[in-house]
């Protein structure tokens, strides 16, 4: 990238259907109420073509090192509805267990069990993002077609649930948004918000507790800023 000065601009983002599942495993599958700073960055760095995942040769992929630093806030211009659906999942047994159901499955996928996910409705966010114009530049490229795509298209937090609309802006959005809450801190609609994801040791994954902010404003406040890649 250029090393010039930061320049800041607004992503806004809205979906029909989003998710944005922290590490969980049973029956019931939970999503955060809102685009995660984590989910967030992924995004701004597809739609600027650059390729964040490490080796593929390994049982998780895992974020390359070296990847571009900025600053974001995340803000919900209206709050997401939420619903559920069941969906069939197919887990992975661990050692022996479900032998003999593998066995009777004849090669086809056995280990397999109804859960219950969460989904956001009328998902409307506007990512507030600081970082070299270099890379806010390759963004709006990217939105236009002007660039080629790094990989797949942006989604919502699941690859089968896809944006209506992502347009870039110098101009701000008034949003409430989501602040990092001081530790002890209480707040009404407070909930962890990842900022890091270590799928090969989930205790490194970072997961602050965030806060939405009234009223809605036009620029974030400072708690609201997330410094990414997280240390």
């Amino acid at each position: 990238m250029s090393g010039a000065a930061p320049r800041r601009a607004y992503l806004r983002a809205r979906a029909p259907f989003a998710a944005y599942r922290w590490l969980q495993a049973g029956v019931y599958r939970g999503t955060s109420p809102v685009m995660t700073p984590s989910a967030a960055y992924g995004l701004l760095l597809n739609l600027a073509g650059v390729e964040s995942r490490a080796a593929l040769d390994t049982p998780v992929t895992q974020t390359r090192p070296g990847l571009p630093a900025l600053r974001l806030a995340v803000g919900a211009v209206q709050p997401a509805g939420l619903s559920s659906l069941y969906q069939q999942l197919h887990g992975y047994p661990v050692g022996n267990s479900s032998k003999a159901l593998q066995e009777r499955a004849r090669g086809a996928k056995y280990h397999i069990a109804p859960v219950r996910r969460e989904l956001l409705v009328d998902l409307d966010v506007v990512i507030a993002v600081e970082g070299d114009p270099a890379l806010l530049d390759a963004v709006g490229a990217g939105l236009s077609g002007a660039a080629p795509r790094a990989y797949g298209l942006p989604f919502a937090g699941d690859n089968n649930l896809l944006f209506d609309e992502l347009r870039l802006s110098d101009a701000p959005t008034p949003a409430r948004w989501y602040a990092r809450l001081a530790a002890g801190g209480r707040a009404a609609g407070s909930a962890r918000l990842t900022v890091h994801i270590d799928r090969a040791d989930s205790g490194r994954t970072q997961a602050p507790l965030f806060a939405p902010v009234d009223p809605p404003a036009a620029e974030p406040p400072a708690e609201a800023w997330v410094q990414l890649p997280a240390a």
